[in-house]
């Protein structure tokens, strides 16, 4: 019988990727993503629940999301689940589970990010930096440089403020 591990998210970052490098050269970036999932409860009330992700991205694509990518960006992310054990230093096990995503696109609109140099903690890809957003072996989405200034209207938080299906059952 086979078998299937595949996570499909829309979100936004709740804090800047880092990148890291392995021993061996290769890119790693990583960062937290929220989600979130609005119903109406037995007793009529609105419920909206955040559910926070460790997403992992390795290879070609983690610097252009260290570069481009930041606290508030919305992101569509693939890949699937993976959980790490280590040894913590009092020799306890410990387990992580994560998204190791295999292709993420940016989502924010391409003229959003006009003047990055502007919000506090964002970063200014370096000249020459690349331009485009990784989508898997071919071209990627056009993204300008800059950022967010704190006036910008992002947009509905969450897909479900846009979508309108706040009140779907499923």
């Amino acid at each position: 019988m086979a078998s299937l591990n595949k996570v499909m998210l829309i979100g936004r970052l709740g804090i800047d990727p880092e990148l890291r490098y392995t021993q061996s050269g290769q890119p790693v970036a990583s960062f937290r993503m929220a989600t979130d999932e609005s119903f109406t409860g037995q007793d009529g009330n609105r419920v909206e629940r955040t559910e926070w992700h460790r997403v992992v991205v390795f290879g070609k694509q983690a610097e252009p999301v260290a570069n481009y990518l930041h606290k508030g960006s919305q992101a569509y992310v693939e890949g699937s689940l993976q959980t790490r054990q280590w040894q913590a230093q009092d020799g306890t096990d410990r387990y992580t589970t994560e998204i190791k995503a295999s292709r993420v696109q940016f989502l924010d609109p391409k003229n959003a990010n006009q003047s990055q140099g502007q919000q506090q903690g964002a970063r200014a890809p370096q000249q020459g930096a690349p331009r485009q957003a990784p989508q898997g072996q071919g071209g990627g989405q056009s993204r300008p440089q800059g950022g967010y200034t704190p006036d910008d209207d992002l947009g509905p938080a969450f897909p479900s403020e846009a979508s309108g299906m706040d009140d779907v059952p499923f």
